[in-house]
């Protein structure tokens, strides 16, 4: 058994109540934003697993379909392994609960998503702009993001 099966088999044994639908990549799991906070605190705590490291967070907008995906690249230092956990909200209304009580990291990888993006994250303890002046208007990095200086082809 190789480690991303072995991994993959500890979380969805332990998890699966909390995992929203399966992937079709052994180290991307998918969860619904309502059991996000609670999944991420476990699997940062259980020993099997230990995701201490929060890599990377970032969204990616799905204009068509009305949603952004919300993607936290995690890793365990202990076990040497690598997840990706995905949770998709609605574009109407981008608000979901922040991991920053988890991982600190992600009190700035959260400011970089809601500078470029707007997604909300509820309880957030400074969610200002972290790149773009405070005056900014709008959110550069959504597909229907428009000013005066993007040149269109």
């Amino acid at each position: 058994m190789n480690k991303k099966t072995h991994f993959s088999g500890i979380i969805n044994n332990k998890y699966h109540n909390l995992i929203e639908k399966k992937s079709y990549m052994e180290n991307e799991i998918n969860i619904s934003p309502r059991n996000l906070v609670k999944f991420m605190s476990l699997i940062k705590e259980d020993r099997d697993l230990s995701f201490d490291i929060l890599c990377d967070h970032t969204a990616v907008d799905w204009i068509k379909i009305g949603a952004f995906d919300l993607i936290y690249n995690l890793y365990s230092t202990n076990h040497n392994y690598q997840v990706f956990v995905i949770t998709t909200i609605s574009r109407d209304n981008p608000i979901i609960e922040t991991v920053s009580n988890i991982w600190r990291i992600a009190e700035w990888q959260e400011r970089e998503v809601y500078d470029f993006f707007g997604i909300i994250y509820r309880g957030h303890p400074d969610l200002r702009r972290l790149f773009l002046e405070d005056d900014w208007v709008g959110f550069p990095l959504r597909k229907d993001y428009k000013d005066n200086f993007i040149l269109e082809i």
